[in-house]
């Protein structure tokens, strides 16, 4: 078995007096798209956001193609190449879509920046057409996909995609998704996603984990995840 691109060993980390993560282990090798799936409160956001250096882990390794990344600065962990779509959006709302795709690419060689522009361009045809318009004036729909192109301007080994389904409509929902499936098959692009719409995220991922309570309680392929009545029970509305 190959050395995983990403390899997460007994992480624990704390908001205060409150510890968020209590010794989670995660593998994802290099061409996978792996779903972390959970409630609200479990977890899931704060692995992610360990992994780019905030919180720092108070506890285990996170270890990126072999090497040991736990706890670096944000801005070597991007460098080094992993890029996240993070929750919520958070792009630069008073720039453009263009100068908000220009800081997406800071971290590259500016040689790759018109070829991976035309191609953030063809996956979401709508942010060509508000190329210069603030991203502050796009609709939600429209701002998921300017964070996801913005993250992949920086040509990551690995992309973290933080529930970037949340608050839209199924159709919008739908097209990220088949970006998302696009850019995998393509690209052989690297994805971990965290996701509370379960179904799709499973539908979607080559394997899943589920975490509770800062625990990984359970992992395996999306199939069995998706046929495991557990699971249906508590993450499928009831298995319908």
């Amino acid at each position: 078995m190959s050395t995983p691109l990403l390899k997460i060993e007994g992480l624990r980390a704390a908001y205060g007096a409150i510890e968020a993560l209590r010794g989670v282990d995660v593998e994802i090798h290099a061409g996978e798209i792996v779903t972390l799936i959970g409630a609200n409160g479990a977890g899931k956001s704060t692995l992610l956001m360990s992994m780019c250096g905030k919180p720092k882990p108070t506890a285990g390794r996170i270890l990126l193609d072999g090497q040991d990344i736990t706890g670096l600065p944000t801005h070597r962990i991007m460098r080094m190449g992993v890029a996240q779509s993070p929750e919520g959006r958070r792009i630069f709302p008073r720039m453009t879509v263009l100068e908000n795709l220009r800081m997406g690419a800071v971290v590259t060689d500016p040689a790759f920046f018109d070829e991976d522009l035309e191609r953030a361009f063809a996956m979401f045809p709508r942010l060509k057409e508000r190329q210069h318009q603030r991203g502050g004036t796009l609709s939600g729909g429209e701002q998921q996909m300017l964070a996801i192109a913005r993250a992949l301007m920086s040509r990551p080994r690995l992309l973290l995609l933080d529930e970037p389904s949340l608050g839209l409509a199924p159709i919008i929902v739908r097209q990220i998704f088949q970006v998302i499936r696009e850019i995998n098959a393509s690209q052989g692009m690297t994805v971990f996603l965290v996701e509370q719409n379960a179904y799709h995220a499973l539908k979607l991922a080559h394997r899943g984990y589920v975490l509770a309570g800062g625990r990984v309680q359970m992992s395996g392929s999306s199939a069995d995840l998706l046929g495991n009545e557990e699971v249906r029970a508590a993450y499928l509305e009831g298995g319908h």
